[in-house]
């Protein structure tokens, strides 16, 4: 295939976008220069309000991946895709009202080290050196997967784009911290909206209007939005993307570093949780431009695949090459949808050397060193912004030889984020697990979901359960493109046909579950936590969820903690014992009332703020 080039204006509107980004961290590092104090740089002094947190939890996950993967999973596989809209809503409420209020009340800055809180600082370094090494390779891939794309149909400069996603990220983020990475993800998620706006006002006006696209798409099959088959094996039914997706979407939100320190950065628990309300409304938008843009491009493809007659070598050159055609003859336009594409791409590497810095930082610099002063801890955090900058970019050279792996590593997110969540539970949802309980679910579930994956990677699932929807080649110019017959199957053990098979939105629910069970058997095996021994403000049974449980069940599911005993002064004079009581902010099962005098509690807003912990945390 012969690359489409880039005219001058295109590169004008492409470097636009890396200059007003780097002119944000510049921005930030002049105005906040001041108060240069690690907690300025790593939550933004945590009085962030919901507007821009919002954008930039939507920004940070719809990377250039999702720009350029999910338009081709509709074009292939059609509309099914749609049914994340239920996952995302799940995700969010779940996030929100279970996990949320446990990290924000507690005062951490790294969310693994609640796990030193809650259970001991083994499970808490095992947990940060999973989430660093699998961050580290994602944040790789997603820099070069759709660098690669873009090279191959707009011959727009590999390498140039590789480092120079690299360096503008690392820049911004080195200068300006959580606050400049906030303001350039809002940025950013605009360039993605106008981006893919333009696309599909300019490709529905190619095919004749959307009541066009509609009626091309029905007539290919591409609007079969519900199934309801239970098959398990099933690449995209409605219940492997709601459950599956809500796994794997749970796993990214619900306990991600990343997400965590931008709600903890928020002024007030009330703007947290608007922060990601008003971010499941960007996410749908988002899924609704990235479902339309499949549609539309089936229908100006529908004569023509461009895939299977061999012009593109790959799936995630369809949309750059969409574009291109298109906008063939408008200079400037093919620029702003790599902008578009490209400002996923770095509001996702922004978010991860921001997450990586802090969590480095929080669970292993300041628990060698715990007396640093304010400026040396500033410096360090910036330091550590560069190195994980480099290393992110060093990952993306290192994906390039890597061959088939790369798309293996696409799945290392999910992989992780399974055990991870379950980890999480485990401490949040059983009061009685304990550490060994912990530790054995968080490796029971990393295996499961390695397993899995990595069987999935060597014997794929058969033709019939992954199979894209027909697509038609018949009024293509016949090229010379030598037709490759099907591939020779080696000898597949039984198992390839049933567990290696199921669909890849399962991996995080596999580990997930596993290591819920595994803590849960380990715990009872070697002997349950005493409830005495935990803060009440580290868990939050179900039956908090159900207001309509009897006090006998919520005393039961509580299992000893004492979470309505004892004076408010009491309990806060006990959490300063236990981490020098900035943590205490509240205890679950206060009455109302009470909670007038509890520091960070504002009874007017009824929400909790950071004031509690001005003084004593930094």
């Amino acid at each position: 295939m012969e690359a489409k080039n880039f005219a001058i204006w295109d590169y004008v509107v492409f470097a636009a976008l890396f200059f007003v980004s780097s002119g944000i961290g510049v921005f930030f590092a002049i105005k906040e220069r001041k108060k240069a104090t690690s907690r300025e740089f790593l939550v933004g002094g945590r009085q962030m309000s919901f507007g821009p947190v919002a954008l930039s939890l939507t920004a940070s996950f719809m990377s250039a991946v999702t720009v350029l993967g999910t338009p081709s999973e509709v074009y292939r596989f059609g509309a099914s895709f749609t049914v994340f809209f239920i996952a995302y809503l799940f995700v969010v409420i779940l996030t929100s009202e279970l996990f949320l209020p446990v990290f924000y009340r507690s005062g951490i800055t790294s969310t693994y080290e609640y796990l030193q809180l809650r259970f001991n600082k083994p499970v808490r370094y095992a947990a940060t050196v999973i989430y660093i090494v699998q961050t580290i390779l994602y944040t790789g891939v997603v820099v070069y997967a759709p660098a690669l794309a873009l090279n191959q149909v707009t011959g727009f400069d590999l390498w140039g784009s590789v480092f120079a996603t690299g360096i503008v990220c690392t820049f911004y983020c080195t200068l300006g911290g959580l606050k400049a990475v906030v303001w350039t993800d809002a940025f950013q998620m605009v360039v993605m909206f106008v981006g893919f706006l333009t696309v599909l006002i300019q490709g529905s006006t190619h095919a004749g209007g959307f009541h066009n696209v509609l009626e091309q798409s029905t007539n290919g099959s591409r609007l079969h939005i519900f199934d309801f088959d239970v098959d398990p094996l099933r690449r995209h039914t409605f219940w492997t993307i709601t459950v599956g997706g809500t796994f794997t979407w749970l796993g990214i939100y619900g306990v991600n570093q990343s997400t965590i320190q931008r709600c903890i950065s928020c002024k007030t628990e009330k703007h947290a949780k608007l922060a990601l309300y008003f971010n499941l409304l960007g996410l749908w938008i988002i899924l609704v431009c990235a479902v339309f843009s499949g549609l539309i491009m089936y229908s100006h493809f529908k004569d023509c695949d461009p895939w299977t007659s061999g012009i593109i070598s790959a799936p995630d050159q369809l949309m750059p090459y969409f574009v291109m055609e298109i906008f063939a003859t408008m200079p400037g336009l093919p620029g702003l949808f790599v902008a578009c594409a490209f400002s996923g791409t770095l509001s996702t590497v922004a978010a991860s050397i921001n997450a990586l810095a802090t969590v480095t930082f929080e669970d292993f610099v300041k628990s060698c060193f715990p007396h640093l002063s304010d400026k040396l801890s500033t410096w360090i955090s910036k330091g550590l912004c560069l190195l994980f900058g480099v290393m992110c970019t060093s990952m993306a050279v290192a994906a390039s030889v890597l061959g088939g792996v790369v798309q293996a590593s696409l799945s290392i997110h999910g992989m992780c984020g399974g055990p991870m969540l379950g980890l999480f539970s485990l401490g949040i949802l059983f009061p009685f697990v304990n550490w060994k309980g912990a530790l054995g679910g968080l490796l029971t579930g990393i295996i499961l979901s390695f397993w899995v994956a990595i069987g999935a990677f060597i014997y794929p699932a058969p033709a019939s359960k992954t199979w894209p929807l027909p697509l038609s080649t018949d009024q293509c110019i016949k090229s010379n493109v030598t037709a490759t017959g099907s591939p020779v199957l080696s000898s597949r053990p039984a198992i390839a046909d049933t567990w290696y098979s199921i669909s890849y939105l399962y991996y995080s629910a596999v580990g997930c579950l596993g290591c819920i069970a595994a803590g849960v058997i380990i715990s009872l095996l070697t002997g349950c936590q005493r409830g005495e021994d935990i803060q009440p403000l580290l868990i939050r049974p179900v039956c908090n969820l159900f207001c309509f449980w009897s006090k006998k069940y919520k005393t039961l599911c509580w299992c000893g903690v004492q979470h309505d005993s004892g004076t408010e002064q009491e309990n806060l004079e006990n959490g300063s014992a236990w981490k020098q009581g900035a943590e205490s902010v509240l205890q679950n099962g206060l009455r109302r009332e009470s909670l007038v005098h509890v520091p960070g509690y504002d009874p007017k807003d009824k929400s909790y703020n950071n004031m509690a912990f001005e003084i004593t945390h930094f």
